[in-house]
């Protein structure tokens, strides 16, 4: 046995702030989720199995949803408005969507999972290994932790003969796992969990119904390979795309393109994912290691998530004025920040700068918590020179008279009657202090120079009473890149210019416009009215 190379997982492509590798196991994030749901009073009741659903006699009426209850398995009828089903690759709330198919195929390949303590003297058993024997065939040995090793054992057709998968036993899989890692040592000290598998590659027809009703998300609407660490983590992007567009619809902020967006977006990345593992499985199992190297290098941005990439539609909206040379168009905007990193449908590049009422450094993509809301980001070199176009673009977008200020009364008046489910552990995070405009919207500035350069009296009343989300971009040297937030986004701006900057409740940008002269309160009435047709196509106030 040889050792046929090393790859790093976070290579210069994929932009980190902390590049590291987080290895943990489903029930660990799950547990996660449940103890926050139980702070906020919320239970997940188990033992509930779906059966089937029914329309209401009118379009907009309750679902009618038939449950097995408990190991009586007695029917119980629940009515809801919405049914998502992330009930696995047997999904049965997919087989209850008309026309809803998995699509694609499964290999003759069955593999074996083991998780437990090992003794070894393999010398990368800290390192993700690939480890190929021609004849026995694969392992992939993953660790995790409190000393635990996670190893994919390859069970190939020609060595298991007629056994079925159901047949194949721990102690099989483990004498398989033996024989490839010859001539090095392989014992299980212990073992907290075995399974196996047969790799298929499929991905659903349709992720909803044709009402928008019903809809599946993760392994019930695409199934893959579990190699490269995709499984939950698309999975809960899928629901995390979903949630929050449930969230607006439920309230009845939300047009009903909103919901459609939702399999647009995520049927996109699960056939990029089908695509990926293809080639990424059958590289693995033939033993190339250099078709395997190849295919990740080509991924990584992919399989590390900042690569997993929405095409336009009405939430991800391109401007002609981003992709020009510079110069101003004839409607007041700009296209400087074509050298940038920001993309409609895309996230945005990590960037830090810093917190004004605190000084803190701070990492803007994460420093305001997802609520539910949009972010929008007004970015300048100089405060004073935007401040026509801050005055004006800020006061009509708390107005009434404008659509972003009627959606904001309307979320606001929502969120009154219906406040999201609190926990104790919310004093860390402080919500009131990223919502103080709006329930629906976070307004936040990024402003060149340093803090002597403005105060905030200075401020619109809308970026003034948003004191926790005004920022200065003054610390490039934090940055892995040495670029500052303005540079990063977009490029850079020049001296008049000002760009505001939607990100979606999920993290994504949505749209994105520079004006070119700030001092023109002209371009701050057009940037209200541009903001306005952006969330006029799928809210409804």
């Amino acid at each position: 046995m040889h050792r046929a190379g090393r790859e790093i997982h976070y290579p210069p492509i994929v932009d980190l702030l902390d590049p590291y590798i987080l290895l943990v196991h489903q029930g660990m994030v799950e547990q996660m989720f449940i103890d926050d749901l139980q702070e906020r009073g919320i239970e997940v009741k188990r033992n509930t199995a779906f059966m089937d659903f029914a329309y209401g006699s009118a379009k907009s009426a309750a679902l009618e949803v038939t449950c097995a209850v408990d190991v009586t398995h007695s029917k119980r009828t629940m009515r809801t408005s919405f049914v998502v089903g992330c009930d696995g690759a047997h999904s049965a709330v997919r087989k209850s969507i008309p026309g809803a198919t998995p699509v694609g195929a499964s290999s003759d390949a069955i593999w074996g999972v083991l998780d437990g303590q090992i003794d070894t003297d393999f010398p990368d058993l800290w390192s993700k290994a690939v480890v190929y024997s021609e004849e026995a065939g694969s392992v992939l040995l993953i660790p995790r932790e409190r000393n635990l090793t996670r190893l994919y054992i390859e069970l190939k057709p020609e060595s298991r003969g007629s056994t079925s998968r159901d047949e194949l036993s721990q102690e099989f899989v483990m004498h398989r796992a033996q024989e490839i890692m010859h001539p090095f040592e392989l014992k299980w000290k212990t073992v907290e969990w075995f399974g196996r598998y047969q790799v298929g590659q499929r991905v659903a027809t349709k992720f909803s119904d044709e009402r928008g009703r019903v809809y599946i998300a993760g392994d019930a609407s695409h199934t893959h390979s579990p190699k490269a660490a995709q499984g939950m983590n698309t999975s809960i992007h899928d629901a995390w795309n979903l949630a929050w567009k449930l969230n607006l619809t439920v309230r009845k902020l939300a047009k009903p393109a909103l919901l459609a967006t939702y399999e647009h977006e995520r049927r996109k990345i699960a056939q990029d994912l089908i695509n990926f593992d293809y080639e990424h499985a059958n590289a693995f199992a033939s033993g190339d290691s250099a078709n395997l190297a190849n295919n990740f290098r080509q991924n990584v941005r992919f399989i590390s998530g900042i690569g997993a990439e929405y095409e336009p539609n009405v939430l991800n909206v391109n401007n002609k004025a981003m992709s020009g040379s510079g110069v101003a168009g004839g409607d007041g905007s700009s296209s400087s920040n074509g050298g940038g990193g920001l993309r409609p449908g895309c996230l945005p590049p990590p960037a830090k700068a810093t917190r004004y009422v605190d000084a803190n450094p701070i990492d803007v993509q994460l420093d305001i918590p997802m609520l539910g809301q949009f972010r929008i980001y007004f970015l300048c070199n100089s405060v004073p020179a935007a401040r026509p176009f801050l005055d004006t673009v800020c006061g009509l977008a708390v107005s009434g008279s404008s659509f972003v200020g009627r959606i904001s009364a309307a979320a606001n008046a929502s969120y009154t009657l219906q406040p999201p489910a609190a926990a104790p552990h919310d004093e860390f995070v402080r919500p009131a202090r990223y919502t103080p405009v709006s329930g629906l919207f976070t307004f936040a500035l990024v402003a060149g120079g340093d803090k002597g350069g403005f105060d905030m009296t200075d401020l619109p009343a809308a970026l003034r009473d948003s004191a926790w989300t005004i920022y200065l971009d003054d610390v490039p040297h934090l940055d892995a890149t040495g670029k500052g937030c303005t540079q990063k986004w977009l490029g850079g701006l020049s001296a008049g210019e000002v760009a505001v900057v939607v990100v979606r409740p999920d993290g994504y940008v949505g749209t994105v416009r520079v004006w070119a002269d700030g001092g023109d309160r002209e371009r701050g009435v057009e940037a209200a009215r541009w903001l306005d047709e952006y969330f006029d196509g799928f809210l409804e106030a």
